[in-house]
């Protein structure tokens, strides 16, 4: 049976304990964007040869759009009468058994746009409202093997305004101030995007990681992803911030649109009223004591290096909630 590729991704672990191999963990590292994603699978691609003797294999963005997951979030049928998602979902299962027959014992999976597009939550003013659908569909191509999902997330005032940099940089239009309105007044937040992630993989471990507290610590990440010690990453880079209010100005000059839209400065964009910001993030203090406090069991907040699953209650110190949560962070980071 060497080499053979099965039809459909085995149920348990019983066949291929049967023919002396391990199954293999899938770990799909979801993003979000505008948490260095980017910066860590810079890292990945600079120390592949290692992890390949450690049997840990990595498909970043390019192999995941390109070649593994085209098709499987449409809901369309091909001119042949074929499903394309389907269609999908077969080459999924195909890949990820060639890679476990090849010895593969841990494949991590790193895209963030497995969750959406900074596009998509623009347009809709809603916090990746498709997570729960493409998580689902994923975990299904991969036959509910996924192990464990790793998100990062961030200060919604911070991160709506560095999406919202991003996809006008792209060329996109402006957010009018009635969108960003919107958007503050929205109740859905990371805890919303959490627990749909949970319904979608139940059987995955899921580690939420604040992007304020591992800013430039791509290892840190890997860490938690494989569960064992990560390479040491020297560089201390960090990759694909947002541009500044002056280059964004000048991009929409040269697209032949109105400047003007946005404010005179040089620094960051806040495209958000003083008060719109602090909505945004008493939000963001109320998912990180809910994330403290045990996630109800969805999810485990990784702070330090202590991989400790959080507890039922909160821990000395912690039982109060507020705006201290965002007190020393890297206001200024893009």
């Amino acid at each position: 049976m060497t080499g053979m590729i099965l039809a459909s991704w085995p149920n348990g672990a019983a066949l291929f304990h049967g023919l002396g191999r391990t199954i293999m963990d899938v770990i799909l590292h979801l993003g979000a964007h505008r948490t260095a994603t980017t910066t860590f699978q810079h890292y990945m691609r600079d120390h592949l040869d290692t992890l390949e003797t450690q049997n840990v294999r990595f498909w970043g963005p390019q192999r995941a759009r390109k070649s593994v997951f085209p098709g499987l979030f449409r809901n369309s049928t091909a001119p042949q009468g074929r499903n394309v998602a389907k269609r999908a979902e077969g080459r999924v299962r195909l890949f990820a058994q060639q890679a476990q027959m090849s010895g593969v014992r841990k494949l991590l999976i790193s895209d963030e746009n497995m969750l959406g597009t900074c596009v998509q939550n623009i347009r809709t003013g809603r916090l990746y409202p498709g997570a729960g659908e493409r998580t689902a569909r994923i975990s299904a191509a991969f036959g509910g093997r996924v192990r464990r999902i790793v998100l990062s997330i961030r200060s919604p005032d911070l991160w709506w305004a560095s999406a919202a940099a991003l996809t006008v940089a792209r060329g996109h239009p402006v957010p009018t101030p009635a969108r960003f309105d919107a958007i503050a007044r929205h109740p859905r937040s990371w805890r919303d995007v959490i627990t749909d992630l949970a319904c979608a993989a139940p059987g995955a471990e899921i580690e939420v990681m604040p992007f304020e507290r591992h800013t430039g610590q791509p290892g840190n990440l890997l860490t938690r992803a494989l569960e064992r010690e990560a390479p040491a990453d020297p560089q201390g880079r960090w990759l694909n911030r947002s541009p500044d209010l002056h280059n964004l100005r000048a991009g929409l000059a040269e697209q032949g649109a109105d400047p003007d839209l946005l404010p005179q400065g040089t620094g960051r964009w806040q495209p958000f009223t003083a008060e719109q910001a602090a909505m945004l993030r008493e939000n963001y203090a109320d998912d990180l004591h809910w994330l403290t406090a045990g996630a109800d069991g969805l999810a485990r907040l990784t702070e330090d290096t202590d991989p400790t699953r959080a507890g039922t209650s909160l821990p000395p110190g912690l039982m109060q909630k507020g705006q201290g949560h965002d007190k020393g962070q890297l206001a200024q980071h893009r």
